[in-house]
């Protein structure tokens, strides 16, 4: 499967004068709101069977109605943040500079997911922020702070907050950024956006104990105006995210404490599994590297495998 690209070009071969050009604020499967520089907002569809815009683009459309468009062209993107399988890729958001990762002690949240999600982050160049959320919940709070530590020794910002209580000490981590809110569901990402940005309004829900998740209250990709130059862009939780777009050598590079050892094995093709003189199987021996980390590299690396 070819990577998604942070641009594509227009089947246009001259410039089209009658065009206007917006940011995608919401994607709806294949329809989308655009906002122009003056606020109006107009509901669009892509030009053919391509739907492959996401919340964050810039693009240019052809007005057909006064409140209606065709979507012509994806400008160029900074950065996009996706996932991909072996079957298909999901475009999340484009253009963004900072993902939030939002993660809570109840329900219980899932390391391998933050990894993949920092993982691809960094593919893109995108600054992460590790938010925690729920520190309301003392007990379950200290554990899940114990979990998060290792993150934090590898120089990863990490945020504890209550949105329920006082939201304000994450704003100026979005001030001057174009920030995408992720993670799994029940984690609070939709009742931090309420506080910071009320106007949002976006529908929160109980979490379902019974399933030990949160119930999926955001369907859909949203971008929020916090000020001219503050975005966020909210985001549906997921309980998966593949990595399929990359290779062992840039997976490796995503492991930051992997980077001092990385090049030092005995063999230049070495996968870090079971082959002597492993470097990075050394560090680990020695303390180096958490054997945690190691065996979720290993898990990403055997599913690129797969794929063979």
């Amino acid at each position: 499967m070819k990577p998604a690209k942070n641009s594509v070009t227009s089947s246009a071969t001259t410039p089209r004068p009658d065009l206007i050009t917006g940011q995608v604020t919401a994607a709806y499967g294949r329809r989308f709101e655009i906002e122009t520089s003056t606020s109006k907002v107009y509901s669009c569809i892509m030009r053919g069977k391509k739907h492959d815009a996401t919340c964050g683009d810039q693009v240019e459309f052809f007005p057909v109605a006064i409140d209606q468009g065709v979507i012509e062209t994806i400008l160029p993107r900074t950065t996009l943040f996706y996932r991909c399988n072996s079957f298909r890729e999901k475009l999340i958001a484009a253009n963004v500079t900072q993902l939030v990762y939002v993660l809570a002690a109840e329900p219980s949240f899932n390391l391998e997911l933050l990894d993949r999600c920092l993982i691809a982050a960094q593919y893109q160049k995108i600054r992460p922020l590790i938010v925690l959320n729920k520190t309301d919940l003392d007990k379950s709070t200290q554990k899940a702070a114990q979990y998060l530590q290792l993150y934090q020794k590898l120089d990863y910002p990490v945020l504890a907050i209550s949105a329920k209580k006082n939201a304000q000490p994450l704003i100026p981590y979005l001030l001057n950024h174009t920030s995408l809110f992720a993670g799994q569901s029940g984690m609070g990402k939709s009742t931090l956006l309420n506080e910071i940005i009320p106007k949002a309004r976006q529908s929160t829900a109980e979490i379902s104990t019974a399933l030990d998740s949160g119930r999926h209250t955001t369907t859909h990709t949203r971008l929020f105006h916090l000020n001219e130059v503050s975005h966020i862009i909210d985001s549906p939780g997921f309980q998966e995210f593949g990595l399929q777009q990359m290779d062992l050598a840039a997976l490796a590079w995503g492991f930051i404490e992997f980077r001092t050892f990385l090049g030092k094995c005995q063999f230049r093709n070495c996968r870090h599994f079971n082959e002597p003189r492993c470097a990075l199987q050394e560090a680990m021996r020695n303390g180096s590297i958490e054997s945690r980390r190691m065996a979720s590299y290993q898990r990403l690396a055997e599913s690129l495998d797969s794929r063979a």
